[in-house]
């Protein structure tokens, strides 16, 4: 599939009705859930014929797009009964087989790497501090290739610090630096919209191990 068709399909899904601030609920665009997913496919192969997981899947646009560039099994987790609706509402449209878990991410309880790949927008720690990093810690314990993951540019240096040093990543690269729009969608919101710097980093867990459920 190419990358204007991806980015095409992307653009009809349905988001949040009702966000919730305390969850940082903001809707990953088309533009960079896109380039992100085919990023994953078509330079390093993560995600065709692959068990990809999508942390904090929201409405399911990082797993849809997974599941649209022929990923073997997309499992899409998220802690919000309302936002995992939507997100099978978004799969059944475009016939889809996905899987979707009602979990917070740091209670999932797996043990070693049962995917292969981790796509994930995290909260990015605005209502609680280091939340984007609670979701990396876990996603480089279960993912035997490789991690995705978006991270607020202003973070960079402490992101790889943390991912190298005490998660134990055997390599933290930042592939490319994105503009993440985040549209007025809360009261405390001044602006219309706001352009936030954000990085696309591909992390490797340590040592690249078979899945096993």
């Amino acid at each position: 599939m190419k990358l204007k068709q991806l980015e095409g399909h992307l653009g009809g899904l349905q988001q949040f009705p009702h966000p919730k601030v305390e969850l940082e609920q903001y809707p990953t665009g088309p533009h960079i859930a896109s380039r992100m997913l085919f990023t994953a496919e078509n330079s390093f192969g993560d995600v065709s014929n692959k068990v990809v997981a999508d942390f904090g899947c929201g409405c399911g646009t990082l797993g849809v797009a997974a599941a649209l560039l022929s990923a073997e099994h997309v499992l899409s987790i998220d802690i919000d009964p309302e936002s995992l609706e939507i997100a099978s509402l978004n799969a059944e449209e475009l016939e889809l087989d996905m899987d979707f878990i009602q979990s917070n991410v740091l209670d999932l309880g797996w043990r070693g790497p049962v995917v292969d790949t981790v796509i994930m927008n995290p909260p990015f720690g605005t209502r609680k501090k280091g939340a984007d990093l609670d979701f990396l810690s876990v996603a480089l314990k279960v993912a035997s290739q490789a991690v995705y993951s978006l991270h607020k540019t202003s973070t960079r240096d402490h992101v790889r610090r943390t991912a190298l040093r005490d998660f134990n990543a055997s390599s933290a690269e930042v592939l490319c630096e994105l503009r993440f729009d985040v549209p007025k969608m809360y009261k405390f919101h001044k602006k219309k919209e706001v352009d936030i710097a954000v990085d696309l980093w591909r992390f490797l867990p340590a040592g690249h191990r078979s899945r096993s459920i």
